[in-house]
């Protein structure tokens, strides 16, 4: 891949399927995938590529040389973020960690908040800010030899890329303060026992099968894939009649859109229907 650096570091993006599904992949084999700030960079710049023409789903994975998903945050010296956190530190200040904290979240909210489905597969570990990275996907596939621990509170820091606040919806405060507070490693059956993942695959075919999840939601109407999945992502911030409305509006939008046709036409003729592609 041109100018492609183990140091640095870099996110790639790869167009399959005719475009329809897109695959991000975090390359940094000598440093276990950690985010350093070209990483960073590199998460929002796929998110920007990926928005002037969205797929219909996204794939985020390590990449195959480096045999790990994201070790986290680069806690290197050599990482200029690193020396402003420790300077900050010495000033008991906490204004420049707040002002980095918001542009490191504004890089990885610009990927995990595009309006399509983001799949996390993790084909390694995923420790600190990998594993916040992997849990702030819609869905996430794990290989079967993988583990996931938010492990920054071994470092004397907290998860604060989303991942207090997303783990405690998806399960709860007593089972997030386990899993944060103890900072445990999770290996692929406690997980999927927790619905922290959606699936495991066979050891090193977690892409493989994040693939096939994402062909299949890409083979529905997108739409229809698009308003359900606003819905769902927005639904814990809102009460039961406030989501209820969400959905109502949505589902009616969606009708009027048309693209119900493809789908009760082709259902009626009894075969799979080909649904045109969104023009954003």
């Amino acid at each position: 891949m041109p100018g492609m650096s183990d140091d640095a570091g870099a996110v790639t993006v790869e167009r399959v399927d005719e475009g329809r599904v897109a695959i991000v992949t975090l390359h940094r084999p000598a440093k276990r995938n950690a985010l350093g700030p070209a990483m960073w960079r590199g998460l929002a710049d796929a998110a920007t590529e990926l928005r002037r023409q969205l797929p219909r789903a996204v794939i985020v994975t390590g990449s195959r040389e480096s045999g790990v998903f994201c070790s986290g945050m680069d806690l290197s010296l050599d990482n200029p973020q690193v020396v402003g956190f420790i300077a900050a530190t010495q000033r008991r200040d906490a204004a420049p960690a707040r002002a980095l904290l918001t542009e490191l979240r504004d890089c990885m909210d610009a990927l995990v908040q595009l309006p399509i489905p983001t799949i996390a597969a993790i084909n390694g570990l995923a420790y600190g800010g990998g594993a916040e990275l992997a849990l702030r996907c819609d869905l996430r596939v794990i290989d079967a030899a993988a583990r996931l621990s938010f492990s920054e509170v071994r470092l004397g820091v907290m998860p604060d890329m989303g991942g207090c606040v997303r783990l405690t919806r998806m399960v709860g405060p007593a089972i997030a303060a386990d899993l944060i507070l103890t900072a445990r490693e999770l290996e692929a059956p406690e997980l999927l026992s927790l619905g922290l993942v959606s699936r495991i695959s066979a050891p090193g075919e977690s892409r493989a099968a994040a693939l096939e999840l994402a062909r299949q939601i890409a083979r529905n109407g997108p739409r229809a894939v698009r308003a359900s999945l606003e819905v769902i992502r927005r639904t814990l911030d809102l009460d039961e009649a406030d989501a209820l409305a969400l959905e109502r509006e949505r589902a009616a939008r969606l009708v009027a859109s048309g693209e119900c046709v493809h789908g009760v036409t082709a259902f009626a003729e009894r075969r799979t229907p080909s649904f045109p592609d969104i023009e954003d």
